[in-house]
């Protein structure tokens, strides 16, 4: 989403109008990943570097994660869960690095770029034209002069307002650059849908170091959301005025493959070529005992990756679920997975921005309120931080960060990217993290819920009948 409000409400537009007349898809029905025999038929495969690993090994892997888990049962059904509906491979070895907010992320990703020796590949949703994307492009510049090769690939929408001439200085510094899906027909290549946009957050620096999850580069990820919230200051009246609060990761380790992998599947896909040649793939040692798998996320496979695993993730939970969301227009699928999860004892937690940079798709997520809250589902909302995170961690073992909103939008048209891992010890910090958001949000109660104004009620009822097109 944008961060300047007008602009990201011509963006909007742009989709929505496109959108509509496009037509409506549908989700799959996912029913059967409830199946039980489904999970027991799915014997884990892990691949390391050294090849996939015999199950013996497995075995002696799982049992390891296990005992720091502190139940091998449920980690076995996480792992077997992930195993029966990925197509991407569960990679052993991984050091995976929580990025809890936005300067975090642009100081470690900024790092990461300076220390590249062979090519930087970035793709990003957003990129904007202020005082930290043209330092980023400055450096980005600066490197494609040092002789290492640099691949930019940017979303036509999400960079609407960002003037055209940003990246052609970047062009003109020997750096390839791809506009994903051109808004303009005329500059695009094959098949052009205006609906589908690149969602992706993705920097894959010399083939040995990763970083994903919901953060852009823009300006609002320059102060610090956890500050805001200590400063005796009034709530943020907009999201232009507010600091964000957005989660990241950086991740090394034999699985940064397979986040390659994807970057160069999607300029393939949209230009029809390959990169000129770098040292793409590295060998990859083990740096870690995480167990992680890349789910990228694509139209044009109907594979629907990540929306499985968050269903399959709830379906199976058997502790608790804590979820952070920044937009939530779901399908009944996803509902109804997290309230039969909640009715059969799960503890279902969900923290939802209190504002957020399109009023549309806030009071559509509160429309599912009055579902959850009667289901058991306990309901938050994120003060003084505009909350852009999407993120979720289950049972002290499965965590998720990605690019990937609860929204239908994401599910049927983006191009989205998450990350799983399978570790205990991740999980830990990322529960820390969600504990700490819980601390800065403000409960929202069945009794509370039912006082709101008749005003509020006709807003959540009317976008929710048009929520398809958000």
């Amino acid at each position: 989403m944008s961060w300047n409000v007008p602009a990201c409400l011509a963006r909007l537009a742009v989709v929505l109008l496109l959108a509509l007349a496009s037509g409506c898809a549908s989700l799959p029905d996912v029913r059967y990943l409830s199946n039980r025999d489904l999970i027991k038929k799915s014997d884990p495969t892990i691949v390391t570097t050294k090849g996939t690993l015999s199950d013996g090994k497995t075995q002696n892997l799982l049992d390891g994660i296990a005992a720091k888990a502190g139940d091998t049962d449920i980690l076995s059904k996480h792992i077997a869960v992930e195993q029966a509906i990925s197509g991407q491979p569960l990679v052993a070895g991984n050091k995976v690095t929580l990025l809890d907010d936005g300067p975090a992320t642009i100081r470690a990703m900024t790092a990461a770029i300076k220390s590249a020796r062979n090519h930087i590949n970035l793709e990003t949703y957003i990129f904007e034209a202020d005082e930290i994307g043209r330092s980023l492009a400055d450096l980005l510049i600066a490197k494609q002069a040092a002789g290492v090769r640099v691949n930019l690939i940017y979303d036509s929408v999400g960079a609407l307002d960002t003037p055209r001439e940003f990246f052609e200085r970047m062009r003109s510094a020997g750096i390839n650059v791809l506009e994903f899906n051109p808004v303009n027909p005329l500059n695009a290549k094959g098949n052009w849908d205006i609906n589908q946009r690149d969602h992706r957050k993705l920097l894959v620096v010399d083939g040995r170091i990763a970083f994903t999850g919901g953060v852009n580069i823009s300006k609002v990820y320059g102060k610090s959301s956890f500050l805001a919230s200590r400063r005796s200051q009034p709530q943020p009246k907009n999201a232009k005025e507010a600091a964000w609060r957005d989660t990241h990761m950086q991740i090394e380790g034999p699985v940064v493959a397979e986040f390659q992998k994807l970057f160069l599947g999607t300029w393939q896909r949209q230009t029809g070529k390959t990169l000129p040649e770098a040292q793409y793939f590295p060998v990859l040692k083990a740096v870690g005992n995480s167990l992680v798998r890349a789910i990228g996320s694509t139209p044009d496979n109907d594979d629907f990756g990540v929306y499985k695993t968050y269903i399959s993730a709830l379906t199976h939970a058997d502790k608790f679920a804590h979820i952070t969301t920044a937009y939530f227009v779901p399908d009944q699928q996803i509902v109804q997975a997290m309230v039969d999860a909640a009715k059969r004892g799960v503890d279902v937690r969900i923290i939802f921005p209190s504002f957020t940079d399109v009023g549309m798709i806030l009071y559509a997520g509160r429309s599912y309120y009055d579902e959850l809250l009667a289901a058991g589902i306990k309901v938050y909302e994120r003060k003084d931080a505009m909350l852009h995170a999407k993120t979720a961690v289950v049972d002290g073992v499965w965590s998720t960060i990605g690019s990937t909103n609860l929204d239908i939008r994401s599910f049927l048209h983006n191009d989205e990217l998450n990350a799983v891992v399978l570790s205990a010890e991740f999980a830990d910090r990322m529960e820390n993290l969600f504990q700490r958001d819980l601390r800065e949000s403000d409960e929202v109660t069945a009794e509370a819920w039912s006082k709101r104004g008749f005003r509020e009620r006709v807003r959540e009822w009317t976008v929710r009948i048009f929520q398809y097109w958000l």
